[in-house]
């Protein structure tokens, strides 16, 4: 054997041990899309498919089918609220970042939790102003680290992280680099999963996936691209993400047809004359 080719496969070998992630790293395979009500986010528990709209709550069962829907979930709220984000289902209850949204800016951001069953508002807790938090465009339950994390579409720096049992501010998370425009996120496995609406739909280009470690404690991370969204049916805005464990598949919702100025919608693309909300499911391999 000519010893380039030897020590290649030497180094080939002890990357794998040293690099396992990268060695095996997941695929995701489009296996399904379904079109649903709400454009914002998603979320699942194994048994259904939760929905959230700007402003409004749905679940549907895995094959699509809408079983509920909560149109005014901001009456019960003592603070004004125009807009839900990527949402997040955890031990029976739904978990919602929630704020007052325009013009690119949010304010009086919130966690909302609502039954997942009923879809009945359930408690709120205020988000910490004093964190550099600006807006709320996801939220994730971290069961494991007892967390929820948070991320700001206008400020993308950093993931806020809040306490799981009372809801009290437990720090922030720099990412480096920074994924342009935040719309979801997911606990999966110890790393965080975020999507971004970071590609220009004018110019036909893929919005992204990114990952970094789900640090419950650490001042930093350093984030690694994921996926590129190209097997949607169209380019637009991506947004919610979640994970059904059980099924091994990721979920992934997005919405085509509508231009975004600012995070809101204005004016339709040439071929649409509505937006349509999808959610695609992954099948994620090895």
């Amino acid at each position: 054997m000519h010893k380039s080719i030897f020590y290649s496969l030497v180094l080939s070998a002890l990357c794998a041990q040293c690099c396992p992630d990268t060695a095996q790293a997941e695929k995701y395979e489009l296996v399904r899309v379904l079109e649903v009500a709400g454009r914002q986010g998603i979320a699942t528990d194994g048994r259904h498919y939760f929905v959230s709209g700007s402003k409004s709550l749905h679940i549907y069962s895995k094959q699509g089918e809408l079983l509920k829907s909560n149109e005014d979930p901001f009456v019960d709220l003592e603070k004004p609220a125009n807009h839900f984000g990527d949402i997040s289902v955890h031990n029976g209850e739904l978990y919602a970042g929630i704020e007052w949204f325009e013009d690119g800016r949010g304010k009086d951001i919130q966690i909302a939790v609502y039954d997942a069953e009923s879809l009945k508002f359930k408690r709120a807790f205020p988000w910490n102003p004093e964190s550099g938090q600006v807006e709320v465009s996801a939220l994730a339950v971290d069961a494991a680290s007892g967390l929820v994390w948070m991320t700001d579409w206008v400020s993308g720096n950093y993931v806020y992280r809040y306490r799981l049992a009372d809801g009290e501010y437990a720090g922030k998370l720099h990412l480096r680099p920074v994924p342009q425009w935040q719309q979801g996120i997911a606990c999966y496995r110890g790393e965080l999963f975020i999507t971004a609406d970071d590609g220009d739909a004018d110019n036909q280009e893929a919005d992204n996936l990114w990952k970094a470690p789900a640090d419950a404690t650490g001042t930093s991370a350093y984030v690694n691209h994921e996926l590129a969204f190209d097997q949607l049916r169209d380019v637009g805005e991506i947004e919610g993400i979640d994970f059904d464990e059980m099924a091994g598949e990721m979920l992934v919702l997005s919405n085509r047809g509508k231009r975004i100025v600012l995070g809101m919608p204005k004016g339709l693309y040439p071929g649409y004359d509505r937006e349509i909300s999808e959610v695609y499911v992954f099948r994620i391999t090895k």
